[in-house]
């Protein structure tokens, strides 16, 4: 007689299902019984009361995901807060947020509670985005207030033209969002220019995600969009951005921009720049986007735009929004620009219940420890400040503000054995050496540190320095 097998983790994970289970639930204890001081005084040490860890083939992973590594690989079992644990024991503490979207780190307690509490609630996972839960409309009308600086967003925003009022909460990743951005320009563009071709201006080293129209704002993919024409600037470039307009007048849709290019090495765009941009933006009735999918929900006002004192057309949100929980992006928007179809952008998973509940988490978080947000970035970017003071000969600049910051090195060869020496520290940092003239190493502090954790990640990096120089 046959008879069902239940679901569990272990039988999910295969036949060593088991030994990584039981790995994965030490190293979990190991994480929660110990305080932070605690951890910080083992960051880099092998573990070794957690068992060993089986480990699953990598092979089938492509390559760019070093799924050619032939030796037993040293991955992620789990974490807490910022500290995590590999498959080979050791301890890290992740100094980019995961992948730059870990808002809180792992596991944050009361994002956890609220999404026990949603599920037992009855908030789904996923719905049709015709029939958006409750969670979904929350969130938008929160983002909205936000965007403009209130605590609330009152019915009549909906009828300032100059307000950010529109939420697209439809899209996946940052890469769909962004697009949409693009397709709101173009189709801006073509409803007041019909017959022109319509030029977009972004800068030199910008990301703005990995979908096809996107990767032309960085120069990918020449020889396709003939009739469509991408041009970039340098940033904080103001002769190079006026002369951009000036040459393109009367054809440019939109001017895309990040408050920090953590693809260019963490470069922090100066205020006058931002404010000119508007202005020549204004003056040639071309959209102003503002991409925040790094920056946004890291400072204590949600949006970094708000720093400069600009009212951009469109902020694109993505990453930290639900805290790695579920990737769940947006652009919140001025309704004048509401052109797009309901199918035009979109992702099956685009505007889904739970991770819209997180996201309402993520904010609520952010609101209420805003003092201690600020304090905690200051602390860490002067910290930094040192860093070239004490090693000029290595250590050229601080790039970035706040917990986005990045270590500008004089030689490539210095910022790679310094990323390699923090590695092996467990000190899980970022190193930007794959194009000429990028040596710079990147860190994005979650929310969830401390001074304490600021303190011991900058002593470390002076350690390592001094290393460094007396190699």
């Amino acid at each position: 007689m046959r008879t069902n097998t239940p679901i569990s983790l272990p039988r999910l994970l295969g036949p060593k299902g088991p030994v990584i289970c039981k790995a994965m639930r030490a190293a979990r204890g190991y994480l929660q019984s110990n305080s932070p001081s605690s951890l910080l005084s083992h960051v880099g040490e092998t573990i070794r009361e957690i068992p060993r860890a089986a480990h699953l083939d990598k092979r089938f992973i492509q390559k760019s995901y070093r799924g050619d590594v032939t030796q037993p690989p040293d991955d992620l079992l789990t974490g807490q807060g910022l500290f995590y644990i590999t498959e080979q024991r050791k301890l890290f503490l992740d100094c980019t947020g995961g992948h730059y979207q870990m808002t809180w780190g792992y596991f944050h307690p009361e994002l956890e509670a609220a999404v026990r509490e949603a599920l037992e609630t009855g908030v789904v996972w996923d719905d049709h985005s015709n029939i958006p839960g409750n969670t979904v409309k929350r969130l938008s009308e929160r983002l909205v207030a936000i965007a403009n600086g209130l605590t609330s967003a009152p019915a009549r925003l909906i009828q300032d033209g100059n307000a950010l009022n529109t939420v697209l909460l439809g899209v996946c990743t940052g890469s769909v969002a962004a697009s949409s951005a693009l397709k709101i320009a173009l189709r801006c563009h073509e409803a007041a220019r019909p017959k022109v071709e319509p030029v977009f201006i972004s800068l030199n080293g910008n990301y703005h995600g990995t979908d096809f129209l996107a990767q032309r704002l960085r120069g990918m993919w020449p020889s396709y969009l003939r009739n469509a024409h991408f041009i970039q600037v340098e940033p904080n470039d103001i002769k190079a951005l006026r002369n951009a307009f000036n040459k393109h007048r009367g054809r440019v849709a939109a001017f895309f921009f990040e408050p920090i290019l953590m693809n260019r090495e963490a470069l922090l765009l100066k205020e006058d720049f931002v404010r000119e941009a508007r202005a020549l933006c204004d003056k040639g009735r071309a959209l102003m986007v503002v991409d925040e999918i790094q920056t946004g929900f890291w400072c204590p006002e949600v949006f970094m735009f708000r720093q400069y004192s600009i009212v951009p057309d469109i902020v694109i949100v993505g990453k930290g929004m639900t805290a790695g929980f579920h990737p769940l992006s947006a652009i919140v928007y001025k309704r004048k620009l509401d052109c797009l179809a309901q199918y035009d952008a979109i992702s099956t998973n685009g505007g889904a219940p739970l991770a819209a509940l997180v996201g309402l988490g993520c904010l609520a978080l952010i609101v209420r420890d805003r003092k201690r947000i600020a304090d905690l970035s200051r602390h860490y970017f002067q910290r930094l400040q040192e860093i070239p003071k004490t090693y000029p000969s290595l250590v050229s600049a601080i790039h970035g503000k706040g917990l986005l910051a990045g270590i500008k090195f004089k030689e490539v060869k210095d910022a790679l054995t310094f990323h390699r020496r923090c590695v092996e520290r467990g000190l899980w940092v970022r190193v930007h050496a794959y194009h000429e003239g990028h040596s710079t190493v990147l860190t994005k502090l979650g929310l969830a540190a401390d001074k304490r954790i600021a303190d011991f990640i900058v002593d470390t990096f002076l350690q390592v320095l001094q290393e460094v120089k007396n190699e």
